[in-house]
């Protein structure tokens, strides 16, 4: 068996909705990796999911066990209190937001065992530090990738 999966994510918005990032830490063993990117315009709930998927998207193997810290309430609450099987199961009825990343993510956990730790943002937890300076200084750069499930949706369009 291989070693458990520590994961970390944060996600920034600057205005929301504005320019975005994630900040993504994983470690293993004696592997670490940082994961970060920022988008032109989006939401702060969008780029905590974003942080969760970059980091389940670096994984290598399947069948993996992994705990992943976020210091967002409502990714935590979605999975710990089945928010998102009932979303997932009534096809998002109801206006739910975010459908496209939930899709995603549900698809890249669903090959893993994953637990979900709730920690709390801008404490004394240095790894969520660090998560939140990646995202925000990914927020705060240049060439913003376009996130097109935000941008696309017409209920986001703007004049």
């Amino acid at each position: 068996m291989s070693n458990p999966i520590t994961i970390y994510t944060d996600g920034s918005s600057r205005g929301n909705p504005g320019p975005g990032g994630y900040g993504a830490i994983l470690m293993s063993g004696n592997h670490y990796k940082e994961l970060s990117a920022g988008y032109r315009r989006t939401t702060n709930n969008r780029m905590e999911l974003m942080g969760v998927i970059a980091a389940l998207e670096a994984l290598k193997k399947p069948g993996q066990h992994i705990t992943i810290y976020s210091d967002s309430q409502y990714i935590v609450k979605a999975i710990q209190q089945g928010w998102l099987n009932k979303w997932m199961a009534t096809n998002f009825a109801g206006g739910k937001k975010n459908k496209d990343l939930w899709v995603r993510f549900y698809n890249l956990a669903k090959g893993h065992h994953i637990k979900f730790v709730w920690v709390k943002g801008h404490a004394d937890n240095m790894y969520n530090n660090k998560c939140d300076q990646l995202a925000t200084t990914a927020a705060d750069g240049r060439n913003l990738q376009v996130d097109e499930g935000f941008e696309m949706d017409p209920n986001h369009l703007t004049l």
